[in-house]
This record gives C-alpha cells, sequence and structure tokens, in this order.
C-alpha cells in the first residue's frame, strides 16, 4: 500500500521557515519605515548606499548567526571584509544583500528585496528573497523545491519559442555591441527590466520571464536567486560558461530560462551574436 505522504509536495522546513520570518521583520523593522525618508551617499565604485542598508545589514547579521552560527558576507562590508569573510567561511556562511534595487528604493520605486542565503562549500543550500512592498516572498532549498510565500514555483510555464518570449534584460553590464544587436534585431516579443537582480531571478522562476539574461551580477545579487530560480526547474548558463559555477564567483554572468527548449535556442542566440571577449560594456 503506498503512502499517502509520499505524493504531497515538499514543504519548507523549520529552518526556511524561520529565515522568511527573520527577513519579513527585518523589512518591517529596518526598511519600510526608511522607504522614502533616508539619507544616501556614494560607495567607492559609485553606487548608492543608504541609512536603510545599514540599518538592515545590522539587524540581520545577529538574527541569521541565531539560526546558524557561521560567518556572514554582506553587500554593505568592505571589499576586503568580504573577501577575508569568504575565506573564512568556506564551508558555511551567510551571504546577504540588505536592499537589492537601492537605486529604485531612494526613487520611490517599489521594486526592491532584501536577499538571504545560506551557502555552504561555496554553493547555496538556502534562499530567501523578499519584496516587502507586494509582500512575496520568494524562498528555496536546496533538493526540496521553491515557493512564493505557500505556493510552489513556478506559478506557470510557458512553452514558447524565442520570438514569442518575454525578456528579462540588463542592459548596463552587456557589451556594448551585444546591446545594440539586441536592440536592433531583438529576437524575442518584449522585454522588461527592473532595477532589482534578485527579484528579476524570482519572476524568471515564477514564469513571469521566459528568459534572462544579466551582464554581471555580485555574489549577492545572484546567490539566493539562482537556487530559487534552480530549484523551480530552471536552466542558467553564463555567457563564457554552460556551467554557471564555472569561473569568478564575485560577479557571474546570468543566461537563463524555464524551458530546456527555449533555454538552449536563447542561449545560442547569444553566443551567437555576442562580441569577442574582452569588448567593452554599454555604459
Amino acid at each position: 500500500m503506498s503512502d499517502p505522504a509520499a505524493s504531497l509536495p515538499n514543504r519548507p522546513s523549520a529552518l526556511l521557515e524561520a529565515t522568511v520570518d527573520v527577513v519579513r521583520g527585518v523589512a518591517a523593522r529596518e526598511v519600510m519605515p526608511r522607504f522614502l525618508n533616508t539619507r544616501q551617499s556614494r560607495k567607492g565604485d559609485g553606487s548608492i548606499v543608504t541609512e536603510a542598508d545599514i540599518a538592515a545589514q545590522r539587524a540581520l547579521a545577529p538574527l541569521l548567526r541565531g539560526l546558524v552560527d557561521c560567518g556572514f558576507v554582506g553587500e554593505e562590508m568592505t571589499r576586503d571584509e568580504q573577501v577575508d569573510a569568504w575565506s573564512d567561511g568556506a564551508q558555511t556562511l551567510w551571504c546577504v544583500d540588505p536592499i537589492d534595487g537601492t537605486s529604485n528604493f531612494t526613487c520611490g520605486l517599489p521594486a526592491f528585496a532584501i536577499s538571504v542565503a545560506l551557502v555552504r562549500a561555496g554553493r547555496p543550500v538556502l534562499g530567501v528573497i523578499y519584496d516587502p512592498v507586494a509582500d512575496e516572498a520568494f524562498q528555496a532549498e536546496d533538493g526540496m523545491g521553491s515557493w512564493l510565500n505557500d505556493t510552489p514555483l513556478p506559478l506557470h510555464r510557458r512553452t514558447v519559442a524565442l520570438r514569442q518570449a518575454m525578456a528579462g534584460i540588463e542592459f548596463k553590464r552587456i557589451e556594448r555591441s551585444l546591446a545594440a544587436t539586441l536592440n536592433a534585431k531583438s529576437p524575442y516579443c518584449s522585454q522588461r527590466n527592473y532595477g532589482s537582480s534578485a527579484l528579476e531571478w524570482c519572476y524568471a522562476a515564477a514564469g513571469r520571464f521566459d528568459v534572462y539574461l544579466h551582464g554581471g551580477q555580485k555574489l549577492w545579487d545572484y546567490a539566493a536567486g539562482w537556487l530559487i530560480f534552480r530549484e523551480a526547474g530552471g536552466h542558467c548558463a553564463s555567457l563564457d560558461h554552460d556551467d554557471f559555477w564555472d569561473g569568478e564567483v564575485w560577479e557571474k554572468s546570468v543566461i537563463a530560462a524555464l524551458d530546456p527548449s527555449l533555454f538552449a535556442e536563447w542561449k545560442a542566440w547569444l553566443r551567437t551574436n555576442r562580441p569577442p571577449k574582452g569588448a567593452r560594456a554599454a555604459p
């Protein structure tokens, strides 16, 4: 006699549920009260940092370590601190972007998220990306599936040719020639960019995008998103490697799609039309 429980979908573990609770709480206490009401400055690389970024990261670190006591790397640490944290926490660490989409946050655009990943032996094994405006908690565990709040991902699947696809594309870090080609002879039906890498991974995992392209994401941009997307059944590579995890850990490009045939078509088109390696990125 078969076990009825065996046919039930996987459910989030106690650790994943606790991580979601931590992230929701920090968003409510530290992020949303500062939405449209926070001081900002520029970091050395020109990117924006706000009081909300700093407050959220400071709040997340001890709370997450209370769940799993291990290393911690966050976007708002210095590069030396990040490298040291990654080296010291090579076996297990928390990887955090306290607000992904800070430019949106400072301008009042409702497309930003807190991104948290638990990384073991260099690979994410648990991920949470929370959009506090929409109250959407995307979450995943290694080998257990991914969810939007309580609903398994993807929300829907489409089988379409590339010419019919909705594309999520970040043009800013793509080589100039490839960006120009994409604009001049788009192989897809329509294109969107939300200014938050973490949310874009989640939209691809949910089926809101058919294909996805980003020219270069930092570790905290992709760690949770990659796991959520993979656990939804997605396929991804980088512009240079079929194995997404080959190459530099600190920054990776992304080619992705849920449908395997569409992924193969999208990857082939991009690699055929991209310029030689080393060409300048679009400004």
